[in-house]
């Protein structure tokens, strides 16, 4: 009895969160400041601290170029949040932002430029697309930061890993 006693208060009382999927939209020329340092870090607006305190460890960042409307990579947050404002991305000319809310990320799959998942290919199959007239399926791409379902999970990271093979 005394055992049970011992492991139920040593038990967590919510299990842990299953991994969540979210999709990354930002610049051709962030993209390439990330790759370029190998994406040992991702970084949110200063006005997405909000969604940031939601993204965990386990977590799968899916990167949307915009420009190109295209997907260029998938990285797997490692670290917790954590707030730095050393200048790693270039940002929007005039509009400079520090992304200082931050997490460790380690790259899962990155595509070369030439080899970028177009995304208008998969707006037809996109559950998140799906919200707006298949029109305007790039506005379901405004706005830095946003989860997906599991459908478009395992769709873009299947879809991003098949674009990486020989």
């Amino acid at each position: 009895m005394l055992i049970r006693l011992v492991q139920l208060a040593c038990s967590p009382a919510v299990p842990p969160a299953k991994p969540k999927t979210w999709i990354l939209t930002g610049s051709l020329e962030n993209f390439r400041a990330g790759r370029e340092r190998g994406f040992p870090v991702a970084g949110m607006k200063e006005r997405r601290r909000r969604l940031a305190e939601q993204v965990a460890p386990g977590d799968l960042i899916v990167f949307y170029v915009t420009g190109v409307q295209a997907f260029g990579a998938i990285t797997r947050v490692v670290g917790e949040l954590y707030e730095d404002r050393t200048r790693i991305w270039p940002g929007k000319p005039g509009k400079a932002d520090d992304y200082p809310w931050r997490f460790e990320t380690e790259p899962v799959v990155v595509l070369d430029e030439g080899d970028f998942v177009r995304a208008e290919e998969l707006a037809g199959e996109l559950e998140h697309t799906r919200k707006w007239p298949a029109e305007h399926w790039r506005l379901a791409f405004q706005g830095q930061l946003r989860t997906v379902s599991d459908h478009d999970a395992a769709l873009l990271e299947r879809v991003v890993r098949e674009q990486s093979a020989p």
